[in-house]
């Protein structure tokens, strides 16, 4: 098991490289669908289908970015995005999520997570909601209003 301090340094962006994005949604569609999106600037390094394969694949693939769904069986986008935060990973937290609830978007970034995406707008908003992500800017899709 890597030490906290060894963790965190593992996950520093090489701007050479491009971002590793980890994907978690629990449905496969989705998954292909957002791969496929970001394939060309990123590096997808793995998947994960509910929340606590999402903490697995978190630890031992060490992503730039987090895109994960907001609810997943096992266990739910929130409670996964606590338990990263609690264990000192300094992933960005991009949240995917099918409701335009403000109530949802507010409580993702008070977990720390630095975008809210709306489903029905991954297209337009997820490859600017992940760059904003890396430089620390926040973003909630358009059709929210917080």
């Amino acid at each position: 098991m890597l030490t906290l301090d060894v963790y965190r340094a593992r996950i520093t962006l090489n701007p050479s490289t491009k971002p590793r994005i980890l994907l978690a949604d629990d449905h496969p569609a989705l998954l292909a669908e957002t791969a496929s999106l970001l394939q060309r600037d990123h590096e997808v390094v793995g998947t994960a289908t509910n929340g606590l394969e999402l903490l697995d694949q978190a630890e031992r693939l060490h992503p730039n970015v987090i895109v994960l769904d907001v609810s997943m069986p096992v266990m739910g986008g929130f409670e996964a995005a606590r338990r990263l935060k609690q264990s000192g990973c300094r992933s960005k937290l991009v949240f995917l999520s099918v409701s335009e609830d403000a109530d949802f978007a507010r409580e993702a970034l008070a977990l720390g997570a630095e975008a809210y995406v709306v489903k029905s707008r991954l297209a337009s908003d997820l490859v600017g909601a992940i760059s904003g992500a890396l430089v620390e800017r926040q973003f909630v899709s358009p059709t929210i209003e917080l």
